[in-house]
């Protein structure tokens, strides 16, 4: 039978969530708690992995009274088939989103896209210089055309491997090579799990994982990494600066329009459009006094990252940012939406509108967003939000807290300048002790875990200890509610890690943008190491997902593995059915690539796990413990 809702001071840490929670549960609303509760107990064939609906011979059930499925197959390979699927799943998310920026790229080339254009100049000479094309004396466009097929060629399947994967020490590059493990095409690797994983096809689980390790390398290194630096190309590489965060960005006396997904494509152009004096002029005439837009999850990160738009919440946020009764529309591209959002708003005035063909929500405005008519299409968005607001009902409006104030904007390039040109000084701090090493905590909320307990206690017990963390993702906005994202945190961290950033100015938590955005650390280990002249797998460092929920993260995590990452996640993936799958990840893979995952819900255990692999790591290279 379903359980009973939690009671909410177990749900979430957070004040304003704890206020909307309970609003919500007054007006009969239902959110994803009580949906959490309807649903479990859960089925424990598939929280082990242990299910397989891969052929109608089936659905499969694996146990020790069942041993093997109608074709024969045994836990070993219905959990590493089901795992690799999983794997498949969320590279092709943050892949695809790559591949929409290469084709945003190209529509600015053919002059099909006269909203956007080229913003930093310097990084697309930069990174086409860096995969091999000439850019000396060349037209800027020419340079663009070029980088875009590269680009486009990464997804295919006629390259040895993808283009950036020149920025990976060579020896590290050498052992993918000997374990079969190098990512050659984007698309190809994603294809050719799903084709493994067909029955018939590989039914040995060592060796479908280490497909999926290639499968989540080419990813983080391919259409991740893509994604990431081309945004930076056309709406510009990010620079530090203020903001604001949680649902006390929401402003009674303006309309609040809210973006939601994972790309900067449409949220840039409703930006832009929510400053068009015409529009601005007819919110007034409505009695608001201008249009606030803010941000949720990943597109928030991005405009935060370079724009400096408030962030109104993460995952767990998104359904009670509405229940505030203040927001005029929620607008959304694709990736952690949840369909809820649809119902939630047809509680209230707000507008729900979609606007990629790849994501629509039934009940939902849907607009197909295309470059060469952004801006006008933004117009009509922004102008349904400005009319949502007549609708308002006054009296069901409550905002529950004032906004905090966070510092973002960390990017590679801002920290190359900010320490004077190349990252030597940050190599010098680690080898001195004063960085005893960095932890990039990541990703998301997942209802079955305390909302952002575990992210914020993992990232108050690293920087104790004099470990610098990189917040992406929906850490982003936890990390800033807890007051870590200003240099003031400062107070919070070890007398090391206290001294550098108060030196320079910056939180001992640095945000370093959104999801896909950990491909910049990714960059950032792989200079750091070709600085050394070592490993990935060598240097002092670790990665987190403490309250991860997607396929996306899980690929994350495999790539940061299989990358040299040593990789704490809070909870397991659904592997738990096969000792040898379980094994693999837990011990295996660090005979095989230098690192493991380990689990454990405990923020202190895990600091303390992180502490001991660091110590390692620092005295594997002659520095002191």
């Amino acid at each position: 039978m379903a359980r009973e809702p939690k009671p909410v001071d177990e749900l979430t840490i957070w004040d304003d969530a704890k206020a909307m929670i309970k609003k919500g549960r007054a007006e009969g609303i239902e959110t994803v708690h009580e949906r959490m509760a309807m649903q479990t107990p859960h089925c424990k064939f598939c929280e082990l992995g242990t299910t397989c609906r891969n052929c109608t011979m089936g659905p499969c059930r694996i146990s020790a009274k069942m041993p093997r499925g109608v074709c024969g197959a045994d836990a070993d390979v219905v959990v590493a088939r089901n795992f690799g699927r999983f794997i498949a799943g969320g590279a092709a998310g943050h892949s695809d989103h790559g591949r929409d920026l290469i084709e945003v790229l190209e529509a600015i080339v053919e002059g099909e896209a006269p909203d956007y254009k080229i913003t930093d100049e310097a990084k697309l000479i930069r990174l086409a210089a860096e995969v091999g094309i000439e850019t000396e004396g060349r037209e800027l466009l020419a340079v663009a055309e070029d980088l875009m097929e590269c680009c486009f060629a990464d997804f295919g399947s006629r390259k040895k491997e993808v283009a950036f994967l020149s920025r990976v020490p060579e020896v590290r590059r050498e052992k993918w090579a000997k374990l079969g493990m190098t990512p050659r095409g984007i698309d190809r690797e994603i294809a050719e799990m799903m084709h493994r994983t067909h029955m018939g096809c590989d039914n040995d689980a060592p060796n479908t994982l280490i497909h999926a390790a290639r499968t989540a390398l080419a990813d983080g290194w391919g259409g991740s990494m893509i994604g990431t630096e081309l945004s930076d190309v056309i709406f510009g590489t990010p620079t530090p600066r203020m903001s604001t965060a949680n649902l006390g960005i929401i402003k009674e006396n303006k309309v609040n329009l809210l973006v939601h997904g994972h790309n900067p494509v449409v949220s840039e152009m409703i930006l832009a459009a929510a400053r068009d004096p015409e529009l601005v002029a007819r919110a007034k005439e409505l009695g608001a006094e201008g249009i606030n837009v803010g941000g949720l999850c990943c597109t928030g990160n991005e405009l935060l990252m370079r724009q400096g738009i408030p962030m109104a919440g993460n995952h767990l946020m998104t359904e009670l940012a509405i229940l505030t009764g203040a927001v005029e529309a929620i607008v959304v591209d694709y990736q952690c939406i949840m369909p809820s959002l649809v119902q939630i708003s047809g509680c209230y005035h707000t507008k729900f509108i979609d606007t990629a063909d790849k994501a629509r929500f039934t009940g939902g405005i849907h607009f197909d967003f295309q470059p060469r008519t952004a801006m006008q299409q933004a117009k009509e968005i922004v102008s349904i939000a400005v009319e949502a607001y007549a609708e308002r009902d006054a009296g069901r409006v409550d905002i529950p807290c004032e906004p905090v104030e966070i510092m973002t904007g960390f990017s590679n390039e801002a920290i190359i300048e900010a320490l004077g040109g190349s990252f030597t000084p940050l190599v010098e701090a680690i080898a001195a002790g004063k960085i005893r090493g960095a932890v990039g905590i990541v990703g998301c909320n997942n209802p079955k875990i305390k909302q952002d307990s575990l992210n914020v206690g993992l990232a108050k017990e690293l920087i104790k200890r004099d470990i610098l963390v990189l917040a992406t993702g929906c850490v982003t906005t936890a990390a800033g509610k807890a007051g870590l994202l200003v240099p003031e945190a400062i107070e919070m961290a070890g007398p090391g890690l206290k001294e550098v950033c108060g030196a320079l100015g910056i939180p001992p938590v640095l945000h370093y943008g959104s999801c896909v955005d950990n491909s910049r650390i990714l960059q950032l280990c792989a200079a750091i190491a070709n600085e050394l002249n070592v490993d990935i797998s060598d240097l002092p460092v670790g990665a987190s997902s403490p309250e991860w929920y997607s396929e996306k993260a899980a690929a994350i995590g495999l790539y940061a593995v299989a990358s040299g990452i040593y990789t704490h996640l809070g909870h397991p993936p659904n592997i738990l059915g096969s000792e040898t799958v379980t094994n693999i990840a837990v011990s295996g893979l660090e005979d095989l690539v230098g690192a493991t995952f380990f689990i454990e819900q405990d923020p202190v255990k895990t600091a303390e796990m992180f502490d001991e692999r660091i110590k390692a790591k620092r005295k594997g290279l002659g520095l002191p413990e």
